[in-house]
């Protein structure tokens, strides 16, 4: 039997909290623009939830997965809105790895680095919040339209699946909970 809700149901689901943390991550990083100290610690949270969670998890089932179902429905990655979001993917890891890679300096007080982690998340909040709408509002309405039936079946099946594995060492419940403790911290 097809899933109600069709083949994107859970990828939107997990776009709701990829976004509520990008807005922790605003918050936080507006608080410092306000002149408050940057909570160094809550960034780190929010980098590691985008790392695994967002990056790993959710964009790993849509490449491995989603992606390469819509390939067999006949899209192409290479030109078109695969080829479009694999490119995002790319440059939130880039985003993602540019603020891991300043949370030390900017932890020692060092202002380039802490510029770079500024700079580095809030181009991943425009980033993330832009790919979101366009998956939600075009690719993913293109998918539930394509893949129904037992495929869409197979492809669920598959969704839950890639969420038993660990992603550098954390479960997906763990993810949600790094996701859940900044929503009650700062939401």
């Amino acid at each position: 039997m097809t899933p109600p809700d069709g083949a994107t149901a859970v990828l939107r689901e997990e776009h709701r909290l990829i976004l509520a943390v990008a807005g922790v991550l605003e918050q936080l990083l507006d608080a410092q623009t306000d002149g408050e100290p940057l909570d160094i610690d809550a960034v780190e949270s929010c980098s590691t939830f985008f790392r695994l969670f967002a990056d790993a998890c959710h964009h790993g089932k849509e490449e491995d997965l989603l992606f390469t179902e819509l390939e067999n429905h006949g899209l192409s990655r290479s030109v078109g809105p695969l080829a479009v979001m694999l490119d995002e993917h790319r440059q939130g890891r880039e985003l993602v790895g540019g603020m891991a890679a300043a949370l030390d300096g900017a932890r020692e007080g060092d202002d380039g680095a802490l510029r770079k982690l500024t700079r580095s998340g809030r181009g991943y909040i425009d980033l993330i919040r832009g790919h979101i709408l366009k998956e939600d509002n075009v690719l993913f309405d293109m998918a539930d339209n394509m893949v129904t039936g037992p495929a869409c079946e197979r492809l669920c099946d598959a969704y839950d699946s890639a969420c038993e594995r660990e992603f550098d060492g954390c479960t997906k419940a763990q993810l949600e909970g790094i996701a859940a403790d900044l929503l009650e911290r700062f939401a």
